[in-house]
């Protein structure tokens, strides 16, 4: 299997000044001018963290670390000193009472139950943050995690901004880099850190730098499982990638509203378009 047969190199000045002018449109045009985010140490968070700080202002960004008992310790230390390195006072809310609260309730419950539950538990801080503030949410989910469903459908993918979800993976380790984001950080391996041991590669199964190349030929350029595999990549795991993008279609959806009217939101009807504006 080829290690690499697609060049996902980026404009990082360019892309960024896209993502700065993104979020200071997104946030305006709502009448806002403050993001608050999850900050957990991981090479994403802090990358969103650097661009709502370069869009916004650091006196306009308030990042929290909500970490639960099994948390690793170093994710705190990464957090706080890519906060400390941005400007920014970093809070921290433990979220260990509320999950043990609620799995006292359902003591069989296994270690992927009880972490999407601290993924939902932590955005619901988050937007009551938000409110707060009057601030917005912003995300921190890449491409290449919304394609897999690699993410908890209304917990890490809840948010009002995705302003790094057109990334792959590799394309945010590159543009971390090139913004100089501490190195402690960047080579990191990439882990939600909601259970001891857990590793994203380790639980998809595959690395990010081959997937993100096979979902570019399928995405990107459109080209069929077979195509792809003339490319040198396993047909096995191409087919397994491509199940995961199919099955996790309605996570990159808002809820289908069953169509009784002539006008229906989100199919015939979508503001501010249909006002002529």
């Amino acid at each position: 299997m080829k290690e690499k047969v697609v060049d996902l190199t980026l404009n990082t000045k360019l892309a960024v000044d896209v993502i700065v002018r993104f979020l200071r449109e997104e946030t305006g045009k709502f009448g806002f001018n403050k993001l608050v985010l999850g900050l957990s140490g991981g090479v994403d968070s802090s990358l969103v963290a650097y661009l709502s700080v370069e869009a916004l202002g650091k006196e306009n960004v308030f990042p929290y670390f909500l970490p639960y008992k099994s948390t690793d310790p170093q994710s705190e230390i990464d957090a706080l000193f890519m906060a400390e390195t941005l400007g920014l006072s970093l809070r921290k809310i433990d979220i260990t009472p509320m999950i043990d609260a609620y799995f006292e309730l359902e003591p069989e419950a296994d270690k992927v139950r009880r972490g999407n539950k601290m993924a939902r538990e932590r955005m619901a801080i988050l937007f009551d943050q938000a409110m707060a503030h009057s601030a917005m949410v912003v995300g921190s989910s890449n491409k290449t995690e919304l394609l897999l469903g690699y993410s908890t459908w209304y917990g890490d993918m809840a948010c009002s901004l995705m302003p790094i979800g057109d990334l792959y993976k590799t394309q945010i380790w590159q543009m971390a880099k090139d913004l100089g984001l501490p190195p402690q950080i960047v080579k990191k391996v990439p882990t939600a850190d909601l259970w001891p041991g857990q590793t994203d590669e380790g639980e998809l199964g595959f690395q990010y730098l081959l997937a993100d190349q096979i979902l570019y030929l399928l995405v990107d350029e459109r080209l069929s499982p077979v195509e792809v595999e003339k490319k040198g990549f396993s047909g096995d795991l191409i087919e397994r990638i491509v199940k995961r993008v199919e099955r996790y279609q309605f996570k990159r959806r808002m809820p289908p509203i069953c169509k009784l009217s002539p006008r229906t939101i989100g199919w015939d009807f979508n503001y501010l378009r249909d006002w002529g504006k």
